[in-house]
């Protein structure tokens, strides 16, 4: 959302992912691309594609197109992780920069060029993770082509500085980037390059709603998808982007340097990571050409691009980082620390919010709770209703209670239930958590049928299930319909009330 859609940048990068050749092998695991032919693996269901690249990386600049290779590429592992700290599961410590690689997954035969397409935009807060983390196969045998995108992370995509013209929002160049090269390769992969699903997950789901308000992603994609991710909270200022990186700066030691872009790219990429730090949280910066407006005012003021958008959150998405301070630590939270907890988070309102939330038999769990309502629910429904006064909206509540917990850990003090990440599972083999049970497996089954009916239609209903009306919001809250998905009858969630909606927005906290 930077400088990353200059007019030249853009011409460049449209003629290098000209229309793909038609593959002259009748051998399903060879496909040419507009770039070379990439050789990856197929089963009875699916054929996978890994580590295809899309562009190149340079540090601090936008991604520039690739160098056509001779022969036949070997596609059958993962590309390059891009430079990331250690941290979470769903990441991995990398010190790899040129890492612009993608993983493509389609079903076996597939027809040339018309299956929906679904990119997926992994999670990992905009620091941690990578696409072939998420194992395709179900979804892609559901009915689509599935691609994973690696981008920059962290400090190599957010920091900012004048001296730096690209800085500052390369995650979103990289992503615009892999989509050129999805319209103009994904036909050869049996896919449909006119109807492509942006599809995002937490800090995923946050660049899914920078790409729906930025005039530089227009066109390239037709329907989205965004989980865990209010758009409220999906950019920040330029001052707040330039005050953050002049700390990172001066901590690695280029502050005071005569030439600060020149100290910056010659520094070791672990010195820059280790003056990021790993407690941050960086979200693209507005008021630049690609990104003119804050994401909330472009939605809420319908200057985005108008596709239809399926929304939601998890009932119960804090329970996954109080449980994660609950493994660190070894201990459940101790009931003396859920006051102190309340007042830290919300100061002025706290005596309001402890009469609304009193302590119950987990101090954890009613912190969840609270938490769950203020940060992800309220600001979701808000996002869905800004976006339904200009384009088709369904949300949803993904509310099942019965979850797979990760893999190897110890059990919880309280039922995980539908905490940050929990659909994840039901849409991609993770082997983050447990394998899951036959009850999982069908309401994985209707999940994965739901969202490749969406990507296929921009409309969810279909099946068995009840109808799922789209969110209008000039009707009240009658008009504002949650899908509640569990493993039982879907129907309406009564999600106002669940979550105390009203009540949030009257906290200024």
């Amino acid at each position: 959302m930077n400088k990353l859609a200059s007019a030249g940048l853009g011409l460049a990068l449209l003629t290098a992912y000209a229309p793909a050749a038609q593959a002259t092998t009748t051998d399903p695991t060879v496909v040419t691309t507009t770039t070379g032919a990439v050789r990856g693996t197929s089963g009875p269901q699916t054929r996978t594609f890994q580590g295809i690249p899309y562009a190149t990386a340079t540090r601090f600049t936008a991604p520039t197109p690739i160098t056509p290779w001779q022969g036949t590429r070997d596609a059958t592992k993962p590309g390059n992780v891009c430079a990331q700290p250690p941290g979470y599961p769903i990441g991995k410590p990398s010190s790899h920069e040129d890492c612009l690689n993608l993983n493509v997954t389609t079903p076996t035969p597939a027809q040339r060029g018309k299956l929906p397409v679904i990119v997926w935009i992994h999670g990992g807060s905009l620091m941690y993770g990578m696409g072939d983390l998420y194992g395709a196969d179900r979804l892609a045998a559901g009915g689509a082509v599935v691609v994973s995108v690696n981008y920059r992370l962290g400090v190599t995509s957010f920091l900012t500085h004048p001296s730096l013209p690209d800085s500052g929002n390369l995650a979103l160049d990289d992503q615009r980037a892999a989509l050129r090269w999805v319209r103009g390769n994904i036909a050869a992969f049996g896919g449909d390059p006119r109807n492509v699903t942006i599809m995002g997950q937490s800090g995923g789901g946050f660049a899914v709603c920078g790409h729906l308000a930025s005039p530089a992603s227009a066109g390239l994609f037709q329907r989205a998808i965004i989980q865990s991710a209010p758009c409220g909270d999906a950019s920040r200022t330029k001052a707040a982007a330039l005050a953050e990186s002049t700390d990172v700066i001066k901590k690695a030691g280029c502050a005071d340097a005569s030439d600060v872009a020149s100290c910056l790219r010659d520094l070791p990429i672990s010195k820059l990571l280790d003056a990021y730090g790993t407690n941050r949280e960086p979200r693209p910066y507005s008021g630049s050409p690609s990104l003119p407006l804050p994401v909330e005012q472009s939605l809420r003021t319908g200057r985005f691009n108008r596709v239809p958008v399926l929304v939601g959150v998890n009932h119960d998405e804090e329970n996954g980082m109080i449980l994660g301070l609950e493994l660190a630590t070894g201990k459940p939270m101790p009931a003396k620390d859920y006051r102190p907890a309340i007042k830290q988070a919300y100061g002025r309102d706290a005596a309001t919010v402890l009469r609304r939330y009193p302590l119950g038999d987990s101090a954890g769990q009613t912190l969840a709770a609270v938490k769950t309502d203020s940060t992800w629910s309220t600001p979701t429904l808000d996002t869905a209703r800004a976006l339904s006064r200009w384009t088709t909206t369904r949300m949803f509540e993904f509310a099942e209670q019965q979850t797979p917990w990760y893999a190897g850990y110890p059990k919880p003090s309280f039922p995980a239930a539908a905490q940050h990440m929990a659909e994840l599972p039901y849409l991609f083999d993770l082997s983050l958590f447990e394998k899951l049970s036959p009850q999982q497996s069908a309401l994985a089954d209707r999940l994965i049928a739901t969202w490749t009916r969406f990507a296929r239609t921009g409309d969810p209903n279909g099946g068995s299930d009840p109808a799922w009306p789209r969110l209008r919001d000039d009707r009240g809250q009658a008009g504002w319909h949650v899908q509640s998905l569990t493993g039982g009858a879907w129907k309406r969630a009564d999600f106002a009330t669940d979550h105390h909606y009203r009540f949030w927005t009257t906290v200024t906290n």
